[in-house]
């Protein structure tokens, strides 16, 4: 049987990258994989993704949740590391 770290393990995110998807969609965590995926193939999807987690970032501070913020800006930090092409401005 397939589960969700198998299908997590077949993408090219890590699942803190994966939950901000999630959190960002309002999907669960198997679903977000599929579409975070789906959308790191894609023209300009890495800088989709990148946008999905800063907003995650903002609404985290909008309603001073500051440790998630903390969280999310560590993701994206790794995440903008590990695809440059996701940086603002990129390709």
């Amino acid at each position: 049987m397939i589960t969700l770290d198998d299908i997590e393990d077949m993408t090219c995110l890590t699942r803190a990258e994966i939950a901000a998807v999630a959190e960002h969609e309002g999907l669960p965590e198997l679903n977000a994989s599929a579409l975070a995926e789906r959308m790191m193939n894609l023209h300009h999807g890495p800088q989709k993704v990148q946008k999905m987690i800063c907003d995650d970032i903002r609404a985290a501070l909008h309603r001073d949740d500051l440790d998630h913020a903390r969280e999310l800006f560590v993701v994206l930090k790794h995440f903008i590391s590990e695809h440059p092409e996701a940086e603002r401005g990129a390709g």
